[in-house]
């Protein structure tokens, strides 16, 4: 059946399903659903253009990735798929996470990380923004307890990290502000942690 125009409202008591049906089997999965509530239910991924206004609560689970929960030395790197995640952190031994690669769709993303196993003696975790010529951070690293210190501020740098001795609940959220398609990369990074993070 090919394509049906209406220049009226389409209306339905009971509501509205959008189907998929597979070719070879004939089973048949809902992809977009309006009950008779008004109730959307929508599987794939919602593109919205225009300005969007809720009224009522918004309710979203972020991401937890695991991958440097794991008790080993790990280097992996972070997906852009994974912006809003909370990023735990075994720091028993040397950890490596990078960043993902610049794009334009990478501006506004953001992780949160936090060590949930002290990091070793003489170990660190870092993160890193891949190597290209003017990638840096622009963080602010402050201590959380021992002799009072003012937080610190460095725009040089592309490594943060976690350094020896970082305590069960030092933490940082990075957000990425400049990034230019297989170029630079500036990051903001706000830290707190005992001992202090450095960036570098």
């Amino acid at each position: 059946m090919g394509n049906t125009t209406f220049k009226g409202p389409v209306r339905s008591i009971n509501g509205f399903d959008s189907i998929a049906v597979n070719s070879t089997t004939g089973a048949e999965t809902t992809k977009f659903s309006v009950d008779a509530s008004g109730n959307a239910t929508v599987t794939g991924t919602l593109a919205v253009t225009g300005a969007t206004t809720i009224t009522g609560a918004v309710k979203a689970k972020r991401s937890v990735v695991k991958t440097w929960e794991a008790a080993g030395a790990i280097s992996e790197t972070l997906s852009i798929a994974d912006s809003g995640a909370i990023v735990l952190i075994h720091g028993t031994l040397d950890n490596v996470i990078t960043l993902p690669a610049a794009a334009t769709a990478t501006e506004g993303a953001y992780f949160d990380f936090l060590v949930t196993t002290a990091v070793g003696s003489g170990k660190t975790t870092t993160i890193v923004i891949p190597t290209v010529t003017g990638s840096t951070f622009l963080a602010q690293t402050q201590l959380a307890a021992g002799t009072a210190a003012n937080p610190v501020i460095t725009n040089a740098g592309d490594t943060f990290t976690f350094v020896a001795g970082s305590g069960i609940g030092s933490r940082c959220r990075i957000t990425c502000i400049t990034a230019v398609t297989g170029g630079k990369q500036v990051w903001m990074a706000s830290s707190v942690g005992t001992p202090i993070s450095t960036v570098g």
